[in-house]
């Protein structure tokens, strides 16, 4: 990142993805220039959201451009992804600069999906989450390594152990 790039308003971020329910409400803080530029989640070619979800769902590991593949995966095991953020100002694709939040209405979806359980994909989200829908939902969310690039001392088998340990028991496995 720049030092001299600027701050820029963005919004509104993505719709959620997500079906008629879903027993978990997985997280982000808020997309990222690239998923933006894709109109989907986790579109950073380097993130490992999508074949980390393919791994502990036994789904293939969708091509980066496969939009409904990766649909598919959540829509068949009874999941949902969002973000905590609708709109924010941020500084390019950092979450440490975020800043002036508007919130998403997780508790109305959390209501229309029977959404039992939250997981956040890295501390940014989970923060967000705690501050300004945690009131609003009642449940606390866990909070795992983030997928994104940036973490890359949480290798692959790191992640697929944590994100399985605690998403496991809310994969539908059709």
């Amino acid at each position: 990142m720049s030092a001299r790039q600027e701050f820029t308003r963005v919004g509104p971020g993505l719709p959620p993805l997500c079906g008629d329910r879903a027993g978990a409400l997985i997280l982000g803080s808020f997309p990222s220039p690239k998923s933006r530029a894709q109109g989907f989640y986790y579109g950073h070619p380097r993130n490992r959201f999508w074949p980390l979800m393919a791994s502990l769902t036994g789904e293939p590991a969708p091509a980066r451009e496969d939009l409904d593949a990766k649909r598919e995966i959540i829509l068949r095991h009874d999941l949902a992804v969002w973000d905590v953020i609708r709109a924010c100002t941020i500084r390019g694709a950092s979450d440490a600069s975020i800043r002036d939040v508007e919130p998403n209405d997780l508790a109305a979806l959390v209501r229309r999906l029977g959404v039992t359980a939250v997981f956040c994909n890295g501390t940014t989200s989970g923060r967000l989450y705690e501050k300004y829908a945690l009131p609003r939902t009642g449940l606390p969310a866990v909070v795992l390594p983030s997928t994104s690039p940036a973490n890359a001392a949480w290798t692959m088998d790191r992640l697929r152990q944590a994100w399985g340990a605690a998403l496991g028991p809310f994969v539908n496995n059709p």
